[in-house]
């Protein structure tokens, strides 16, 4: 995919950090023995206008990995799988995870085409900063940075929620079990402290050193992969009574009561949907990977390519499970999770506990994953005083030398959101169901303004380009946005009830409402978008005529 652009094009092509000149050196020393990559990478975002404060110690391994785990299809696929087949049959789950996957990798090779450009903490947030007039910065940078901060908190509180759904169920199917129910039903109350205590856990895992961090991250594509590939083999081997490659990959039914196949199954993208995004995440922590221009877009794509094969096994291999009368079996589970029972039918109390134990430790890889990437978009929107005392979120911590304060902000933020979750169901769920659209209306504004802007603005390209097909893909990545949100919008069911009713759109327009209000009441005197430092100097070795002819 990387493709040099046309010399007709209009942009400007930046080197990679393993490219920049190291200074003035004579023809016989190697520029290379004056600093390694990490050097280099320093000198880059120094050239972008930011000093180096976090400690780059994530490597190619674990970033693929981390861009991996912020996916957690495991863990997260299982959380949603009932409301496709709910709405439109088991054949419905695995052709929109399958056609949902090939647009997913259409929507990342956007983004990790201008995040190539502008490996920051802020991700997309701050490529608006060279997409956008200078005169109109400012505001597409606010709206940007709020969309895409909402929408991982989001991401993040619901991930702590299905968390404590499954521990809850796990508990739930290992009680006694009499005329249909389960001895123990969970209660919203203690679904919201289960979460609660998850995201303590969460911000403690986030607080560590990078170094820590890495170490970790190291091993979390791997189990999930390897748990995957094995949960699938057991499934089938295991459960008794299997249905056919005809049920599977061709039922598809209208139990949505919206009265049209073709609708119930566009109403089934919400599974892959909240799976599949958060594709920027992986580049929230560019400032501290080694070669993050290029590892990072690389570890985007091949993320979303390992999570989209993933996951249409696991669609495959569920579908396989279901009983004949899945609805009520399935889907109307006594444990309250569609893939728990699906467990319980082929490995019993223990094999299915063995089952359910890996998704919870995926989707728990998954929440820190999503916190770690929330936390550094707080630092990086903080650093440029977008938010109330911004100069405590941005602080780093001298001890781990990582923003604590940034990732205790985002863990007391989310805590307050699944709070809503012990007064109303109903609207803690459409805030979660904002976690897709707000992150991925977020993407394609940055990249709709790249392409209305490109004759306007210059746009330095990073080491990663789509070349003569970039314009393609974006307008396609913006079509299919535009298309599915919409959708995503609208009452998964009908008769449309208060019970029922998809309030995320009511949500939706009360975080446009506050941010808007928020910016004409007094923030657009203060707030000038990513605040960017002429830094050069700082950067020892640096070529001041390079840096004066490639400008950022």
């Amino acid at each position: 995919m990387a493709i040099v652009p046309d010399q007709g094009k209009p942009h400007s092509k930046r080197p990679s950090p393993s490219e920049v000149d190291v200074g003035n050196t004579s023809s016989n020393v190697d520029p290379r023995q004056l600093g390694d990559i990490q050097d280099d990478d320093e000198r880059l975002l120094a050239r972008i206008g930011y000093r180096q404060e976090l400690r780059r110690e994530f490597t190619r391994w674990s970033t693929v990995s981390y861009a991996v785990s912020i996916l957690g299809v495991l863990g997260s696929q299982p959380a949603t799988y009932g409301v496709p087949i709910s709405l439109g049959g088991p054949a419905t789950a695995v052709w929109a995870w399958f056609i949902g996957s090939i647009m997913a990798y259409i929507i990342a090779s956007s983004v990790a085409e201008l995040v190539s450009a502008y490996p920051t903490a802020g991700g997309m947030y701050f490529v608006t900063k060279h997409v956008v007039p200078p005169e109109h910065v400012a505001i597409w940078a606010w709206v940007i940075g709020w969309c895409n901060f909402l929408g991982q908190a989001a991401g993040v509180a619901s991930l702590a929620y299905t968390i404590g759904q499954m521990i809850l169920a796990g508990a739930s199917m290992n009680s006694q079990y009499a005329d249909g129910t389960y001895a123990y039903a969970p209660t919203s109350v203690q679904t919201v402290l289960v979460a609660l205590l998850t995201l303590m856990v969460f911000g403690i895992v986030c607080s560590l050193t990078t170094k820590a961090l890495h170490r970790m991250v190291l091993w979390f594509a791997p189990i999930n992969v390897l748990a995957s590939i094995s949960i699938c083999i057991a499934l089938l081997v295991l459960t008794p009574d299997k249905r056919s490659a005809k049920f599977v990959f061709t039922q598809i039914t209208d139990d949505s009561g919206w009265g049209n196949k073709g609708f119930s199954f566009l109403l089934g993208f919400l599974n892959v949907a909240w799976v599949m995004t958060d594709y920027d995440g992986t580049t929230h922590m560019s400032e501290e990977t080694h070669d993050a221009a290029i590892r990072g877009p690389l570890a985007i794509r091949l993320a979303v390519i390992v999570s989209g094969v993933l996951g249409w096994m696991l669609n495959i291999t569920f579908g396989f499970c279901l009983t004949e009368s899945y609805v009520e079996d399935i889907v109307n589970s006594p444990t309250g999770l569609p893939v728990a029972q699906i467990f319980l039918n082929a490995g019993g109390r223990s094999g299915g506990t063995a089952m359910l134990f890996f998704v919870i430790l995926v989707q728990f890889m998954t929440g820190a994953s999503a916190m770690l990437a929330n936390a550094r978009m707080t630092y990086a929107f903080a650093r440029d005083e977008a938010l109330p005392f911004s100069s405590f979120w941005s602080k780093i911590n001298p001890i781990t030398g990582t923003p604590v304060n940034a990732v205790w902000f985002v863990a007391v933020f989310c805590g307050c959101l699944n709070l809503i979750g012990l007064g109303s169901t109903q609207t803690i769920y459409a805030i979660f169901n904002l976690c897709a659209p707000c992150l991925d209306l977020s993407y394609i504004a940055v990249i709709f303004a790249h392409l209305v802007y490109s004759g306007k603005v210059q746009f330095v390209e990073g080491p990663f380009t789509l070349g003569r097909i970039s314009k393609p893909m974006n307008v396609l990545a913006i079509s299919w946005v535009l298309f599915i949100s919409v959708v995503l919008f609208f009452p998964t069911s009908k008769p449309v009830t208060a019970t029922n009713m998809n309030y995320a759109i009511v949500v939706a327009g009360f975080v446009g409402t506050f941010s808007l209000g928020w910016w004409w009441a007094g923030a657009r005197k203060k707030y000038t978008g990513p605040r960017t430092q002429d830094i050069m100097h700082l950067v020892t070795g640096e070529d001041t005529e390079q840096s004066s002819s490639d400008p950022i």
